[in-house]
């Protein structure tokens, strides 16, 4: 499924976005500006900011308060790109260098903490106060998903429920954010605002489920991570979950053995990802993603049929069948 198929409805509402958000990236300090130009040109779908412009769409026109949230979220979510760059050591991005791969971690971390800044200023300054106690709360919730995930790699914790905690934490609360943000923006009640708020929230954890298989498929596309790099850093996510869910105990102490050398080898990479496959750990969670992306649509029931919500439908789909 064709993102940009899927938002060609909104398409004048994504260019008039776009302007908005570059001119918030701007600064006097040339390094700064330097780095800021390099983000925008390496950035992604922005698909939190689209939830964002799709949502208030749901309700109404979009008007600057969308593109103020939008912009919000946008930012915030980059800043957080940084600093789990740094923290995990990853040299890519999206196919290219990451900030810290180019300027070091010293110049990224304060990238990182300008744009966490900006974006909570942004809403201080247009006086969005509903925006900026959801986007506070939200990067407080990731920090927190962040420090679980460091701990469950360290402890080599292979329970789903602490992994749905983790990825809840970690992407589903900003998606979730988004959504409420686009609500706020088009003056809903606090009760829609919740309502579209869950629908955020499931596609956020479809989506990182679907991330999260990248890491066992081997495949040309160029997504957010390098193949691997999950298993580099010890991290235990689903498919994994899944595949030592369904081996043997002499075969679940092999893995973990594995997992535990500091320096992993490639060969036990690749073996680790075989296994995974073979025990069926890529397909069930292929269909825990679509239990998710299934909920997610069910949570717009008793909103009202338009065509933005059918689109919402085909972005929860896209989140969970795209190839990068």
């Amino acid at each position: 499924m064709d993102f940009d198929k899927i938002v060609e409805p909104i398409q004048d509402e994504l260019k008039r976005f776009e302007k908005f958000y570059n001119a918030q990236l701007n600064s006097d300090i040339p390094l700064l500006n330097t780095v800021l130009r390099y983000l925008t040109k390496s950035s992604g779908k922005h698909l939190r900011s689209t939830l964002v412009i799709l949502t208030s769409s749901l309700f109404g026109d979009v008007t600057e308060r969308t593109f103020i949230g939008a912009a919000m979220v946008e930012i915030l979510h980059n800043a957080t790109l940084i600093h789990d760059d740094v923290v995990d050591e990853s040299s890519e991005r999206r196919g290219l260098l990451s900030v810290n791969a180019v300027w070091r971690n010293k110049i990224a971390v304060l990238v990182g903490d300008y744009l966490l800044a900006k974006g909570l200023m942004i809403s201080v300054d247009n006086n969005e106060f509903d925006y900026l106690h959801i986007t506070s709360q939200a990067v407080k919730t990731m920090s927190e998903g962040e420090l679980l995930s460091l701990e469950a790699s360290r402890k080599l914790d292979i329970r789903e429920e602490k992994y749905q905690e983790i990825i809840r934490k970690k992407t589903a609360v900003l998606m979730k954010a988004s959504c409420e943000i686009g609500a706020i923006a088009a003056n809903q009640p606090q009760e829609m605002i919740a309502k579209i708020g869950e629908y955020g929230e499931k596609i956020g954890m479809a989506f990182q489920i679907r991330d999260d298989i990248f890491d066992y498929t081997q495949s040309k596309n160029i997504i957010g991570k390098p193949v691997g790099n999950d298993l580099k850093e010890h991290k235990i996510t689903l498919p994994l979950i899944y595949a030592l869910n369904n081996s043997t105990k002499s075969e679940v102490k092999h893995i973990l053995h594995l997992l535990k050398s500091k320096n992993i080898a490639n060969k036990d990479i690749t073996y680790i990802i075989d296994f995974v496959k073979d025990k069926d750990g890529v397909a069930k969670s292929q269909a825990k993603a679509e239990f998710f992306a299934n909920d997610a649509n069910e949570s717009l029931d008793g909103i009202k049929d338009s065509s933005i919500k059918n689109l919402l439908k085909e972005f929860s789909y896209y989140v969970v069948n795209r190839s990068k």
